[in-house]
């Protein structure tokens, strides 16, 4: 499923900062493994929203710059 443009990377750096939010967060209040749990679904749910914003904006002509 390999694309030639770089619209599509929204998944993974949702994923990506989603996981560091909830590192950030674990330590903070001292219980990282609930915080990496709640935080990658966060990420996963961000990153496809960019990802569909992304295609839909593609999908119409229009360009992100």
């Amino acid at each position: 499923m390999a694309q030639d443009d770089d619209s599509s990377n929204g998944l993974i750096y949702g994923i990506i900062f989603g996981m560091l939010g909830g590192v950030v967060i674990g330590v903070i209040t001292d219980n990282i493994g609930l915080w990496i749990a709640l935080g990658m679904p966060i990420g996963i749910a961000i990153g496809l929203v960019s990802d569909a914003g992304n295609r839909r904006n593609r999908d119409e002509g229009h360009s992100d710059e």
